[in-house]
């Protein structure tokens, strides 16, 4: 065994220790000068550290590809791409405003706003008591504005507002999270659009002769659904199925009450059907939450993309909306 190991502790040690050689600026490291030594002297460890200088480089590599290199989010929209009319809709690819007005019209979103307005024309028509008289074309006027502007624009408002912790992960460019609006600004805007919402509908309860303010607690109604929707601790969002119903019931069945309530009477069977048809608004709510499936994740909100995928919640989408649409042709 000694005869074995005797040359092995003899090589080039001697001559190492009593002529140290000073390491030319271009040499290789002291490390690797004896591992060569040792792999002339015992070839049957070149293989070995061979094998283990790739396995370290191999793994390096791996590591280095599977590093997930993550970009932070800019804190604003690249002034280039941004667009004054997206900023104006209130949607993704908004120009950068300082405008104090434009932003506040920015958080109401104004693309938002059409179907209820089409909701307040669909009820009206619905109820068979409409006219094109100056008068019901001025109440049916007036019932947008109470339906889209004032209503939409307070609950869009309220939602940024509860959601900026999550803008902050999926766009952090938006006004409230980057700081373009104050909070009391945003709180104002609140009050300021449910106030006028709820005053607008009482106009019109006494315009149209009410006994029963049912305009009014109609307001009402569909501003505490914005309300339990949005904030906590209910925060019907945070489920993606009682979440989106709610918000498809919100733009169907709300102003489609208002608009027939206004001119006519508002019927258990209308209720009923308009609430049925509301399962398409459950698919077109699904479409809005594509684009924050990454803040949702983070912050846990069920909604159907997280919960499923973005494959299944496609087709749940999608099918929400057309087996609707058929099913109501059918009838």
């Amino acid at each position: 065994m000694a005869s074995v190991l005797n040359p092995v502790s003899s090589i080039r040690l001697t001559n190492t220790m009593t002529a140290p050689r000073r390491t030319p600026p271009n040499s290789l490291p002291n490390s690797l000068t004896l591992s060569r030594k040792l792999n002339q002297s015992l070839p049957f460890l070149n293989s070995t550290i061979t094998l283990s200088s790739r396995r370290l480089m191999v793994r390096a590599a791996e590591t280095d590809a599977n590093e997930v290199v993550k970009v932070p989010a800019p804190d604003k929209a690249p002034v280039a791409a941004g667009s004054s009319i997206n900023q104006i809709l209130g949607i993704k690819g908004a120009k950068q405003e300082t405008d104090i007005w434009k932003i506040r019209i920015q958080l109401t979103k104004p693309v938002t706003w059409p179907p209820l307005v089409w909701g307040v024309v669909c009820g009206a028509a619905a109820s068979g008591n409409f006219h094109w008289t100056v008068d019901d074309v001025a109440k049916a006027i007036v019932c947008m504005m109470m339906s889209g502007p004032c209503l939409t624009g307070y609950t869009q408002t309220l939602n940024d507002w509860y959601d900026r912790e999550i803008d902050a992960i999926n766009e952090p460019y938006r006004p409230i999270p980057s700081g373009a609006i104050s909070e009391n600004e945003v709180i104002t805007q609140i009050w300021v659009l449910l106030l006028g919402g709820l005053g607008l509908a009482g106009l019109l309860d006494v315009w149209a002769g009410h006994d029963f303010p049912i305009l009014f607690y109609l307001a009402i109604g569909g501003s505490l659904l914005s309300y339990i929707y949005s904030a906590p601790p209910l925060k019907l969002k945070q489920n993606g199925w009682i979440g989106n119903f709610a918000l498809g019931a919100s733009y169907i069945s709300l102003p489609w009450w208002a608009g027939q309530a206004l001119f006519g009477t508002l019927k258990p069977d209308i209720i009923v059907l308009t609430l049925l048809y509301s399962i398409a608004g459950l698919g077109i709510a699904i479409v809005n939450d594509f684009k924050s499936v990454e803040g949702d994740r983070a912050l846990g909100l069920q909604s159907l993309p997280v919960a499923f995928g973005a494959e299944t919640a496609k087709w749940i989408c999608v099918g929400a909306i057309d087996i609707t649409q058929i099913s109501v042709a059918g009838t």
